[in-house]
């Protein structure tokens, strides 16, 4: 289910802002139940309210941030405002665009990362819309697995994450996690995004790695250099690779056989 897509580059603005109503902000809740190691950074969107036919020089301010340094310190919690004021143009919440992220390994460049998004919108069709509990919480959901390939001249593991939109039971479909709703729906309640990890990891891609009992050998390719090694039907030679923490190995992901 494809709500929107694509997702414009936008600047933020992490300043206190005031609602539309007697300077106290109309808002609700953003939050994500993720698995260990999992983050998420989220950037809400606005746009000129309904009927308003006043814009914001340059777009400038029109967007706010949070969980920007989400390895600092992170909070699973945002309070989105519904409604800002920006160049005395009033802008209502339109899209929360998400970046979900998670580290493999404790180096800084070893994470992965894959995108989500709410959508808020008036002329949703109710298909296409959340729905709240009692408690006014609604949520949606997302599985993601990781994705192994070698990379660089040692061959070291690198992972990609990979995350699709599930339902309740975990069953996947082809888009990113998405979710929607009208701006009505929202005000005081929460929107939670679950994310669950697939147990097993899968090759990048295909013909490069050859599945045996225990995990999965690389294929040597022309020659240990060859940076795309793809298998072309050879199935019995293959190359060592290194693990994020430094072993070489011949098996993934038990390093040995």
């Amino acid at each position: 289910m494809r709500l929107i897509t694509g997702i414009a580059g936008v600047g933020c603005c992490l300043a206190l802002v005031s609602g539309c109503s007697g300077g106290q902000p109309e808002t609700f809740t953003f939050t994500a139940d993720l698995p260990p190691d999992f983050a998420y950074k989220a950037i809400a969107e606005y746009m000129p309210a309904k009927g308003e036919t006043c814009n914001v020089p340059g777009g400038r301010n029109t967007a706010v941030g949070y969980n920007l340094k989400w390895r600092e310190g992170y909070l699973p919690n945002s309070e989105i405002a519904m409604y800002r004021t920006v160049s005395g143009c009033p802008l209502v919440i339109s899209r929360i665009n998400l970046d979900i992220k998670a580290s493999y390994w404790t180096h800084r460049g070893d994470i992965g990362g894959d995108s989500a998004m709410v959508i808020v919108r008036d002329d949703l069709e109710e298909q296409y819309k959340g729905t709240f509990n009692e408690a006014g919480e609604s949520t949606f959901f997302g599985h993601c697995q990781w994705l192994f390939r070698t990379s660089g001249a040692q061959r070291r593991i690198v992972k990609i994450l990979d995350c699709k939109t599930a339902n309740a039971r975990g069953e996947t479909e082809r888009d990113h996690p998405v979710a929607g709703y009208s701006l009505d729906q929202l005000k005081g309640k929460t929107v939670k995004m679950k994310i669950s990890l697939a147990a097993e990891e899968k090759p990048g891609w295909g013909d490069t790695w050859v599945e045996v009992p225990g995990g999965w050998k690389r294929c040597m390719g022309k020659s240990f250099e060859d940076q795309d090694a793809f298998c072309f039907g050879n199935r019995s030679d293959f190359s060592t690779f290194k693990m994020p923490d430094g072993r070489i190995c011949t098996i993934y992901p038990g390093c040995t056989e």
